[in-house]
């Protein structure tokens, strides 16, 4: 019998765990709450000691592979977008762990990306991809993750990017309003204080104070029901700036990267939009580049709707680099 293996996609909001029982099979997939948790190793031992996890094998884990939502420099990690920190090296001691391989939620996802089929994606415009060429990734959620792809001889090399942080660039009147207003609260306006959930807070926030209305307080999944069901004006404008955001975001990656190997977009928002993105100001803001706009007009963008992307990923980095530390 094959030992399992253990996986963990840790955000900001939810724990994702899974025992990895054969390559590329998952068992005991399980979403634990962050909040509910004092820190990672509460959580993983509640994991681990679940019927359905003993079931599937826990007990027997020796290999385990974390992407987290957060930048991995050396041993200790302290996340951004949530008060858990520990010791690489102590969870592994704790756990009697004989291997604990930690990298960033997006570069797990990065390298999943060559192993998505037609059936875990959706392409939202744009033409075919370039064999060879590097690819872009983004998404959305509790932050905004960025990454990608470069093509090398050795088979795919992810970045550890941390592009989320770079500061926002508005693109039209609104967009400038929009900022000011997050200027009031914060020195630094990174495109993420916009392009994730707390972001949408933020942009309906800023819009009803520019049409003097009250803003209701409401969290970011409510904002994008009523968007997407029409119930609220300034919901519905909310989900029209952030398409269009991003469609900026996406288009600015594409030319940094040379992204023609494609753009692809992951996190807890864009999928749930649905056939919303293909109707909103997305594309046509991706492609708006002046001189450049029929190079990117060509680049295809590509949802993704796996579910557990980021096992996939993680399952692809502990083949290639069963001995991987801190990447």
């Amino acid at each position: 019998m094959r030992i399992p293996k253990l996986l963990a996609d840790i955000g900001g909001t939810n724990a994702r765990f899974a025992l990895e029982t054969s390559p590329g099979v998952l068992s005991a997939v399980n979403i634990l709450a962050c909040t509910q948790y004092p820190q990672l190793a509460d959580a993983m031992r509640a994991y681990l000691q679940s019927d359905e996890a003993r079931a599937a094998g826990a007990d027997q884990v020796k290999n385990v592979g974390i992407a987290i939502a957060n930048p991995i420099h050396g041993d200790l990690v302290q996340m951004t977008n949530h008060h858990w920190s520990f010791s690489i090296e102590a969870i592994r001691t704790q756990f009697q762990f004989e291997t604990l391989d930690v990298v960033n939620d997006f570069t797990a996802l990065a390298m999943a990306l060559p192993r998505l089929n037609n059936q875990q994606l959706k392409q939202v415009g744009g033409r075919t991809t370039v064999a060879g060429s590097a690819i872009g990734l983004l998404g959305a959620g509790t932050g905004l993750g960025v990454s990608g792809l470069i093509p090398s001889e050795n088979g795919w090399k992810p970045l550890h990017s941390e592009g989320g942080h770079v500061s926002f660039s508005p693109a039209n009147q609104r967009e400038i309003a929009i900022l000011e207003f997050a200027w009031q609260e914060f020195e630094h306006v990174s495109t993420e204080r916009l392009l994730s959930g707390p972001g949408l807070k933020l942009i309906y926030r800023a819009l009803a104070a520019m049409q003097n209305k009250v803003a209701d307080d409401i969290e970011a999944s409510e904002i994008l029901q009523r968007g997407l069901n029409q119930e609220c004006r300034i919901c519905t404008e909310v989900l029209s700036c952030f398409c269009e955001m991003l469609g900026t975001m996406a288009g600015n990656l594409a030319v940094t990267l040379g992204a023609r190997g494609g753009i692809y977009i992951g996190g807890g928002i864009v999928p749930r939009l649905g056939d919303y993105i293909n109707q909103s100001g997305f594309r046509c803001r991706f492609e708006q580049k002046g001189r450049f706009t029929q190079y990117l007009s060509d680049i295809p963008v590509f949802v993704i709707i796996e579910p557990y992307p980021a096992f996939i990923g993680l399952s692809a980095l502990l083949e290639t680099s069963p001995t991987l530390i801190a990447a």
